[in-house]
């Protein structure tokens, strides 16, 4: 199994005058690959809420389907730390273009086959199956971001692959719509309906997974091209050394990530940033309908705003930490965090009976949170050396999504249930205090000076 998903061997290098162009080509190419590829995951990853009307409509109740949802959070978070080691020994475009696959050919399952519909347990299942392959997207895509973009460029680059994700959700629930008349205009003697909502999604990811596979290359040296920090003069260290070596899980683990101070600090701001970016998106439809009356078309509005406003938010943040910043990232963090805690203020203390300052605090939310989301994936690759890049990314994403995400709706729920919104309130601003502060430790600390240390 895993001799399928080793990594590619280098290649003899090319003859210098053919360096510079190949390198610019494939460049382009293996970003277009990992950025389409990983839009790829979200057209499969939430789909399930979509259903979930549907699904109540057949006997289940809000609470069940919702534990089915968590599933994939859950699965998600563990999955992108233990994907992650397996990532860093891995031919990324192998591994990227399996986990799509896999993660259609369970979306396809429970379009197709009612069982898997046919109890909570079962659906919790088929979502935590679904929430673990899901984990084999952004570490492949961390590891090709590391080996084909230098330090100095990388938050950029890694800005413009980061909005994949709110391309790959956009279109998700256009595709999954589409799916649901398909199925009911044709099929609909021997189906429910909302089975396109699995179905179409999945054949079409089915199809990226193979243009990305076939974009895709693994290292520049696996088709004969000098490492990236060589090509572009642009060295993470003085000493100009490069990290080439593949490692051990052990050395990954023990040696770059577990006592790296640098990753944990950022592991644990990224509980307090998931909690704030899903405490808010969240619970947006319910606070709005409850506390400021919004209806229902005018809270969904306000809930694709704020995901559409993360797109310009992150570009100039990863912008701002390359340019203005040299390569901090801690700066960017601490103002765009501070901007937050603004917002969500602003969106807290804001009276019922106006929209307007609601709508424009949730898009300046939505704007300035995912930056923050993004910049915390880029500290993890910049920490630690090229070949751990997927294990750090993966340890802060476990924090993120199991203690972030599922405290957000577990947590938060039972908070606003038995206190009341203003408590709920009270540890969003809380946390936004924490994560300032804790992005403020890392103001000084550049990308890879802090490898050279170890």
């Amino acid at each position: 199994m895993f001799d399928f998903f080793k990594p590619a061997s280098a290649k003899e290098r090319l003859p210098d005058e053919q360096v510079d162009a190949e390198y610019k080509k494939l460049r382009l190419q293996v970003f277009l690959g990992i950025f389409i590829g990983y839009a790829g995951y979200y057209l499969i990853r939430k789909n399930f809420s979509l259903a979930i009307p549907y699904l109540t409509e057949e006997g289940f109740s809000k609470g069940e389907l919702g534990l089915a949802l968590s599933a994939i959070s859950i699965a998600y978070g563990i999955s992108k730390f233990v994907m992650g080691t397996v990532s860093d020994r891995s031919n990324a475009r192998y591994f990227l273009a399996t986990g799509l696959i896999l993660s259609a050919i369970i979306n396809l399952s429970i379009g197709f086959i009612p069982f898997f519909t046919s109890s909570i347990a079962i659906m919790f299942v088929m979502l935590f199956l679904n929430g673990w392959v899901q984990g084999m997207g952004w570490p492949p895509s961390g590891r090709t971001l590391v080996h084909w973009f230098s330090v100095s460029e990388r938050g950029g680059k890694t800005a413009i692959w980061n909005v994949a994700h709110n391309v790959g959700g956009g279109l998700m629930a256009p595709l999954a719509i589409a799916g649901v008349s398909i199925v009911t205009t044709y099929f609909g003697a021997s189906f429910a309906g909302y089975e396109g909502i699995f179905i179409l999604p999945a054949l079409v990811a089915i199809v990226v997974a193979l243009v990305a596979f076939l974009l895709m290359r693994d290292t520049p040296q696996s088709v004969g091209l000098p490492p990236i920090e060589e090509y572009r003069n642009d060295y993470p260290s003085k000493s100009k050394k490069t990290f080439e070596t593949e490692l051990t899980t052990k050395e990954i683990l023990f040696k770059y990530v577990l006592n790296n101070k640098w990753v944990w600090t950022i592991a644990i701001a990224n509980v307090f940033v998931y909690f704030v970016r899903y405490g808010v998106l969240d619970w947006a439809p319910t606070y709005l309908s409850e506390e400021k009356g919004f209806n229902m078309e005018e809270s969904s509005l306000a809930y694709f705003l704020y995901e559409w406003a993360g797109i310009p938010g992150t570009l100039l943040c990863g912008y701002i930490s390359d340019k203005v910043f040299k390569g901090r990232r801690g700066p960017a963090g601490v103002v765009f965090m501070l901007g937050v805690l603004v917002a969500v203020v602003v969106y807290w203390l804001n009276p019922a009976g106006n929209p307007m300052i609601d709508n424009a605090a949730l898009i300046a939310i939505g704007f300035l949170i995912y930056g923050p989301v993004m910049l915390i994936g880029l500290q993890a690759l910049d920490y630690v050396p090229k070949k751990a890049a997927g294990t750090a990314a993966g340890l802060t994403g476990l924090f993120g999504y199991l203690g972030g995400a599922v405290m957000a709706n577990a947590l938060l729920g039972y908070i606003v249930q038995f206190a009341s919104w203003d408590a709920g309130f009270m540890l969003l601003t809380g946390s936004c205090v924490l994560a300032v502060i804790l992005f403020a430790f890392t103001w000084n600390v550049k990308g890879q000076e802090v490898v050279k240390h170890h």
